[in-house]
């Protein structure tokens, strides 16, 4: 008993030691990323018990796949065809409209370059952290990934990668709250920045003010701003505006464009690497040969089209006043 007493002091010295060490370590790794290079090297040895844990929900899918009645198969084969027509009209309408602005463009003198690249990636596991939104992607430093790298969907923008080890990465999305991105509202170009607020919560613009022009139904896109995220890209849709009283800024709640809860393939948008579209004489001469035969589409008739997508319709045989007198303003 006297032994318990004399050892308490040095147990207490030796708590207090630990608990300074372990403040000391939290400091070193949030201030200074101190532990990244051990994450990195732990997230390359854990990866193949990721795929282990994933194996019994890829085979469970894989099952339900193979044992699918043919009926369900017949009617997604049929869907699939009729919205493989409409949708290769439509690309053969725009194809020719974006070959005519091409053309503008080369008159007018000014570049003009397609989207950017990007790499597709799977998506591994999520973190379960409510205070983080996080996920795991199945490519590294290994596939060029890097830190920072925009991440997309099939609808918008996911986030950008925070960690990157040798076969995985660790991506932010868009609902974390330490994340933001700058944005603009396509209708006006007003610049904001949009900022997650958790798990299941939609994201928020700071700092607008009460008298500031925006509306319910305003779709926002990246601006470009910070060089990080290229520009044009679907962010999400303002679906309420509150002046809460007493505050100067408006409370603005946005809807994110991405799937964020469904998604399994990501798109990396790799750096720098667009595709430069400068008519060589060939395509020019190709490009005046289709104008010349009535191919370019009626803009505004394009966009009665967008609003009927179920409706398939060819290409107008007769070419419009409209685009009579534009390519006879661009002939060169």
């Amino acid at each position: 008993m006297k032994s318990l007493f004399t050892q308490t002091p040095l147990l207490n010295i030796r708590m207090l030691l630990a608990v300074l060490a372990a403040l000391l370590l939290f400091f070193l790794d949030g201030r200074f990323d101190f532990f990244k290079p051990i994450r990195s090297v732990l997230a390359t040895a854990v990866y193949p018990v990721q795929n282990l844990a994933a194996a019994p929900v890829t085979f469970g899918d894989w099952l339900q796949d193979l044992f699918q009645s043919r009926d369900d198969l017949r009617q997604r084969i049929t869907a699939l065809e009729a919205q493989n027509l409409t949708q290769s009209v439509r690309l053969q309408r725009l194809h020719t409209l974006e070959r005519e602005n091409l053309r503008l463009r080369e008159l007018l003198g000014s570049s003009f370059r397609l989207q950017e690249r990007v790499q597709i990636a799977e998506l591994v596991s999520v973190d379960l952290d409510p205070f983080y939104q996080h996920v795991i992607i199945d490519k590294g430093g290994q596939f060029g990934v890097y830190e920072g790298q925009p991440v997309l969907d099939s609808r918008g923008v996911m986030g950008q990668v925070a960690e990157v080890s040798q076969f995985s990465s660790r991506v932010v999305l868009l609902t974390d709250p330490s994340h933001s991105v700058p944005v603009q509202v396509v209708r006006n170009g007003l610049r904001a920045v949009a900022t997650g607020r958790g798990l299941g919560e939609p994201l928020q613009l700071e700092f607008l003010p009460r008298n500031v022009d925006i509306r319910e139904g305003d779709l926002l896109v990246t601006s470009g701003l910070g060089e990080r995220f290229p520009v044009g890209y679907p962010v999400g849709k303002v679906i309420a505006i509150n002046f809460p009283p007493g505050k100067a800024f408006a409370q603005i709640t946005v809807e994110p464009a991405a799937q964020l809860a469904t998604s399994r393939e990501l798109m990396l948008v790799l750096p720098g690497e667009k595709i430069d579209v400068g008519l060589t004489v060939a395509e020019d001469a190709e490009l005046a040969v289709e104008l010349e035969q009535n191919q370019v589409v009626d803009p505004d008739k394009e966009m009665q089209a967008e609003t009927q997508p179920d409706s398939v319709s060819e290409p107008d045989s007769e070419p419009t006043t409209e685009n009579s007198d534009m390519r006879g303003d661009g002939q060169l």
